[in-house]
């Protein structure tokens, strides 16, 4: 007949048990004051917003401002801090709080990070995505469910100190002089290109001692265009997908050569790209996917790339039959396919925005109403800016028209007749 074994722990246990405890009390706390949860802090919303948001279908006569939201966090460009709205919500960056904001001005649901400064700010899938510069640069990253506020997904990886952002409807990521990346929704890298620090692997990139000076994703296509060392006088343009079998090597398809001073993107479709080239004479270069030139146009200097540091980011908006460039004087407008330009709007303010047949832009008279099929002028609804005399970008946003003015977001509304 067997004894039962009685175990008795000795003081000695008792104290490594202690001892063991302390030391996990010790590394919970101090993750808790040293890492960015205790930063941080999201309202999410009391309930969800509707799936289908009223928008706004006629364009009012008249209209006045309903709010105005402070939009300065995110990063400046030459051409303006364009509005970003989805879902009918404004997103607005306010020193260490992003917001959503709904029609009638008021809070849906609120983020806010006290540790990191905002690198960039985007919008895709329903989500908000939001990137914060930490000790591994503007690796930080948090998407936030637009209609629920609730957390999505998360990433955190090394990345550069200075990017912008890069995206279209199903991809987001940053650009930097270094490198660029894109995420797919759940926050998964799927392209990496250009200068990558401590890779896993050597030899994995193409071109790693070339300068990035622009960078512009659509569906499956994603254009690099960048400067290299030992080529004078011409940048190089990449078009590669936007999911290749590894993320950590390219799979660059094609490689078009730019003869200019710089060369800058301004548009991409599914299958094409548009360069700025700086020059004696500046240009319009557009290419087909494959590298091949489709067309080219004279056109004046473009303010906007000339007073642009060395990482340019186009003030650029995909409308149902155009893509648009705000070149910091002049609106174009590009056919959907080829990218040719089939307007020119002078004296734009920024991006318009399109409802039904029409296309808004703002102008310094106010917010200019035009026809697609002809391209007159049809009217000028009036908009008092007061003082403000910088770039004006313009969306919709519900029912309300928004303009983007600097560092300031300010919500149009149909006024009374």
């Amino acid at each position: 007949m067997s004894r039962a074994v009685v175990l008795r722990a000795s003081r000695r246990d008792w104290v490594l048990t202690a001892v063991i405890t302390v030391v996990c009390v010790v590394a919970v706390v101090g993750a808790y004051f040293s890492g960015s949860l205790r930063a941080t802090d999201l309202h999410p919303a009391d309930q969800p917003v509707p799936e289908v948001p009223a928008t706004l279908v006629e364009i009012p006569a008249q209209v006045e401002p309903a709010f105005t939201l402070a939009n300065g966090a995110a990063p400046q460009t030459p051409a303006g801090v364009q509005p970003i709205a989805t879902n009918g919500l404004i997103i607005a960056a306010d020193g260490d709080t992003v917001r959503a904001v709904d029609a009638e001005g008021q809070d849906v649901w609120s983020y806010t990070r006290t540790d990191a400064p905002l690198c960039s700010l985007a919008t895709a899938w329903d989500k908000v995505v939001a990137t914060y510069r930490t000790s591994v640069g503007c690796g930080d990253t948090v998407a936030i469910d637009a209609t629920t506020g609730q957390y999505s997904d998360t990433r955190s990886a090394l990345n550069s100190e200075e990017t912008v952002p890069v995206s279209s409807n199903d991809r987001v990521g940053t650009a930097s002089t270094d490198r660029v990346e894109l995420w797919r929704s759940d926050m998964v890298r799927t392209v990496e290109y250009g200068e990558i620090p401590a890779p896993q692997e050597a030899h994995t990139q193409p071109h790693p001692e070339c300068t990035i000076n622009s960078a512009l994703t659509r569906t499956e296509l994603l254009v690099v265009s960048e400067t290299c060392p030992d080529a004078a006088n011409r940048d190089f343009l990449r078009f590669q997908t936007t999911e290749p079998e590894d993320s950590r090597t390219p799979d660059v398809n094609a490689t078009a050569e730019v003869e200019a001073a710089s060369a800058r993107l301004v548009a991409v479709g599914q299958s094409a790209a548009t360069v700025y080239a700086e020059g004696d004479t500046p240009e319009l270069i557009s290419f087909s996917d494959d590298g091949t030139v489709t067309h080219r146009q004279a056109v004046p200097s473009s303010p906007a790339v000339s007073e642009s540091p060395t990482l340019f980011q186009p003030a650029t908006a995909d409308l149902p039959h155009h893509m648009t460039w705000f070149d910091g004087a002049r609106l174009y407008l590009f056919s959907p396919n080829e990218l040719k330009v089939t307007r020119v709007i002078d004296g734009a303010l920024g991006t318009g925005v399109a409802i039904g047949a029409r296309l808004l832009v703002p102008t310094a008279d106010g917010i200019a109403v035009y026809d697609w099929k002809t391209g007159q002028t049809e009217r000028t609804v009036p908009v008092d800016r007061g003082s403000y005399r910088g770039p004006v970008h313009l969306t919709v946003a519900g029912t309300n028209l928004v303009e983007a003015r600097g560092g300031q977001l300010v919500a149009l509304q149909a006024a009374p007749a």
